[in-house]
């Protein structure tokens, strides 16, 4: 793990598309607009199960028409996580321009980390209403975290690596990491990848995330509490107050350069390296010294076969977490150094919700979109940076910029620390 991955030169596996779901537009361009727009996609929602009269912060996808293939009778059977990955791919693929997917060289790595939740809540609110007889027959296929994977082979009939992973909110980034290291290793030619999360009901808020924003507030500081969306989460603000959820997708068609190149494919980026591990430390609280966040960037870059010199831009976590926060600015401050003050910090949460099991993959998407347009998206929701910072932190609007490389970060609870490192050109 902490040496450099295959060749000499990272991994050079190829980005050819990308698919978006988001509560801000469901194509990177639509989402890269509304975010430069200052658009806030969190608000106060009612419960879709549950007290009709429960409310909470949250950032919910809407609008969404799922693919040709999962509508009818087949819709009944996937709750909103998997539709929200189906979409993405679909779109992913329709981008990459790919016509034929080899049945035995395609893999497929989906991150999630509370995969059916929608679904076990109206699983639960029918039993308590009607008794155990009531919940749908359809509800355990709904609630299995694989889901979203093994529809998504089903449909386009896969038979390679079909693996789903659950890292909390590195989960996207660990699916990225892993499918990318399939194609580098030569296992398959390409890999479907991304990550994917659904919305939560009010009893699994009641019965598992308040409980532990409670137990953990003075130290992460969850669940921001204010009745301004524009100040409900603010990404390494001075006075930021916690972070608001929402749902996504983000999905992307991973190949071989040898297969890209063959079909004469254009690529978006190239995935070069990978970090991933675990600061063993609290179940929700970084360790405040951000040392093993720092470690995940470095093994990222020491498996792209960069330094830290080179990279550009960073999409960071940035969830507008007291703790959270202090963790990554130290990570950054201490792996740029002298030069923190060149390297652009974008994060996107503080307009888009965190959609936690996605949030990697989302991020990575907004970064590329603006790879392509020459510039760095900023920090919504931020006004007066916190003063820890050495880092240029992008405010107020996109930022011109050259960009060649960017490394993305997913720190999640219970220590999951992940970071990818991507090039603008290929490095063969």
């Amino acid at each position: 793990m902490f040496t450099k991955g295959v060749g000499d030169m990272g991994l050079n596996v190829a980005i050819t598309g990308i698919g978006v779901v988001s509560a801000l537009g469901h194509s990177p361009a639509e989402l890269y607009d509304r975010l430069a727009l200052d658009e806030v996609a969190i608000r106060e929602v009612p419960w879709t199960v549950g007290d009709p009269d429960r409310t909470e912060w949250w950032a919910p996808v809407t609008d969404l028409v799922p693919p040709e293939w999962m509508q009818g009778r087949k819709l009944e059977g996937i709750d909103p996580f998997a539709q929200n990955a189906g979409a993405a791919i679909t779109d992913a693929l329709k981008n990459s321009g790919i016509e034929t997917l080899d049945p035995l060289r395609t893999a497929i790595v989906i991150g999630t980390s509370k995969n059916g939740t929608q679904s076990m809540e109206r699983a639960q609110f029918d039993v308590d209403r009607g008794g155990r007889d009531s919940a749908s027959g359809k509800y355990q296929i709904r609630v299995w975290p694989n889901l979203a994977a093994s529809q998504i082979a089903m449909n386009w009939g896969l038979h390679g690596p079909c693996l789903t992973i659950s890292t909390a909110c590195a989960s996207s980034l660990d699916a990225i990491g892993t499918g990318a290291r399939l194609i580098a290793s030569g296992q398959v030619d390409v890999a479907l990848v991304g990550g994917t999360e659904g919305g939560l009901g009010w009893r699994v808020w009641e019965d598992g995330f308040v409980p532990a924003s409670a137990y953990s507030r003075s130290n992460f500081g969850m669940g921001a509490k204010t009745d301004d969306p524009r100040r409900a989460c603010m990404p390494f603000d001075a006075d930021r107050g916690g972070m608001v959820f929402g749902e996504g997708a983000g999905m992307f068609v991973l190949e071989s350069e040898e297969h890209a190149r063959a079909r004469g494919a254009e690529a978006h980026a190239w995935v070069q390296g990978w970090g991933t591990l675990s600061d063993a430390y609290h179940p929700s609280t970084p360790d405040p010294s951000g040392q093993w966040e720092r470690l995940a960037m470095e093994v990222a870059l020491r498996e792209a076969g960069a330094d830290a010199d080179q990279i550009d831009v960073v999409a960071a976590h940035g969830t507008g977490t007291a703790k959270g926060d202090v963790a990554e600015i130290h990570a950054i401050n201490d792996l740029f150094g002298d030069r923190a003050g060149e390297v652009s910090v974008m994060s996107v949460k503080g307009t888009l919700g965190h959609p936690t099991g996605a949030a990697g993959a989302i991020a990575l998407a907004t970064a590329l979109e603006g790879l392509r347009r020459g510039e760095v998206m900023h920090t919504g929701g931020t006004t007066v940076p916190d003063p820890a910072i050495k880092f240029d932190l992008v405010l107020d609007k996109p930022k011109a910029r050259d960009i060649d490389w960017i490394q993305v970060n997913a720190f999640g609870f219970g220590g999951q620390n992940a970071s990818l490192v991507v090039s603008r050109e290929s490095q063969s």
